[in-house]
């Protein structure tokens, strides 16, 4: 009964103030172990596949359905691979597979971690904002990020997108994402339903995320950068598919 909560159980909704996504393009082949079995990699080129780091300020996150002044004032910080999945009806989905997670508050980490397989932890998250400008730090989650907020902005240096029309197809959020039970050889499918979704191109000044670092990539390169504001936002309760192996 437990284990059934963290399957997303119920709808949930908040507003988004604001939403930073950097993306890396990693070669596939260093990527491919750090996904199930069921997924595969959404690739560019044959050849890219990408790593994104999401900062999002939501506002008043809450059960769908409760008044407003029931929810909660949270910062996220997610870490999250592009991938592609093919339903037991042969639908093909686009999405995301959570590595990790982070949150500023305990209460988003604690319910985080009942109602999702999000990896949920607590971490310190500063986020300044002015005039064009974003700064964002963390010291326990190594993050340091730092933008121009600039519709003009050119793509990071060394992207694998010759423009940013090229770029927007990486640029989330992707419908779905996904969670894995290999024992059942179930996948978990929660879609993600918003509005407005308009991403703004920023020009990256600083960019340091200790978690992908770590993971010690041999290449490893900025792809993209988008910010969006005032979005709502609703995760839909979370459904189940077998996985048919092709």
């Amino acid at each position: 009964m437990f284990s059934s909560l963290k399957n997303h159980p119920f709808p949930v909704e908040a507003f988004f103030e604001n939403s930073l996504v950097l993306t890396y393009a990693i070669p596939k082949d260093e990527l491919k172990d750090f996904i199930p079995e069921c997924l595969s990699l959404d690739t560019f080129d044959d050849k890219w596949a990408f790593l994104a780091v999401a900062v999002v300020k939501t506002k008043n996150l809450r059960p769908k359905g409760f008044p407003e002044f029931m929810g909660n004032d949270f910062i996220l910080i997610g870490y999250r691979i592009f991938v592609k999945y093919v339903t037991s009806k042969g639908k093909r989905l686009r999405g995301l597979y959570i590595l990790k997670s982070e949150t500023d508050k305990s209460k988003m980490a604690l319910m985080g971690n009942i109602f999702t397989h999000y990896n949920y932890s607590k971490t310190d998250i500063k986020i300044e904002t002015a005039k064009s400008e974003m700064k964002i730090k963390s010291a326990t989650s190594d993050l340091n990020l730092w933008v121009n907020i600039d519709e003009r902005a050119s793509l990071p240096d060394h992207s694998p997108f010759k423009d940013w029309k090229e770029a927007r197809r990486f640029a989330g959020p992707l419908p779905h994402t996904f969670t894995y039970d290999p024992a059942k050889k179930q996948v978990l499918i929660i879609e993600g339903l918003r509005e407005n979704w308009q991403p703004l191109p920023v020009e990256v000044k600083e960019e340091y995320a200790g978690f992908i670092k770590k993971m010690n990539f041999k290449e490893c390169v900025l792809a993209n950068a988008f910010l969006v504001s005032n979005i709502p936002y609703e995760w839909a309760k979370g459904k189940t598919d077998q996985w048919i192996q092709q």
